[in-house]
């Protein structure tokens, strides 16, 4: 058997914990939304997925302690922009601290409940809100999609694994 996983059990640390996650790779989307009052607000998350068909429902997760979730959570709907290969700097942009995210270089459009659409995303699920509750210090987020807009064809998303972005990129079908 090639491959083997040579155990090596490491006692469960933040640093042990955030190392082994991030051996995960996951997809890399923007949320947006724009409160009733002041500019639109978004954030960056990995922790993105689908959570149901029968409802469409999906969900992401954000720290408690999030500075930018209270105004995104007073819009009355928002958007989950799944983010292209190429989109990078947008995902950076949207993960710091203390800078205009909507500023120009990022291009968006409005939706029709006002949530900001970024333009080059791979795909864009508006959502309204279904439910959010508090685990651990993060906050479940989940929304009913309401509605798919699909980027342009062949678009591959963007990823993030240890620390970095990048690609995804197939194997080859043997046969």
């Amino acid at each position: 058997m090639t491959g083997t996983m040579q155990a090596r059990p490491v006692p469960v640390t933040g640093d042990s914990f955030r190392d082994a996650l991030a051996r995960h790779a996951a997809g890399v989307v923007v949320v947006t939304s724009q409160p009733a009052s002041g500019g639109p607000a978004g954030l960056t998350a990995t922790s993105f997925t689908s959570v149901s068909l029968a409802p469409p429902l999906v969900s992401f997760y954000v720290a408690v302690s999030s500075s930018t979730f209270p105004r995104l959570r007073a819009a009355p709907a928002f958007a989950v922009n799944v983010l292209g290969h190429d989109q990078a700097e947008v995902a950076g942009r949207f993960a710091a601290r203390d800078v205009d995210r909507f500023a120009a270089p990022t291009r968006w459009r409005r939706g029709p409940a006002g949530e900001p659409l970024l333009d080059g995303a791979a795909v864009r699920l508006r959502c309204g809100w279904h439910s959010v509750q508090e685990i651990g210090d993060h906050l479940l987020v989940v929304g009913r999609v309401v509605a798919v807009e699909l980027g342009a064809a062949g678009t591959a998303p963007l990823l993030y694994h240890r620390g970095r972005f990048g690609r995804f990129a197939a194997h080859r079908r043997r046969g």
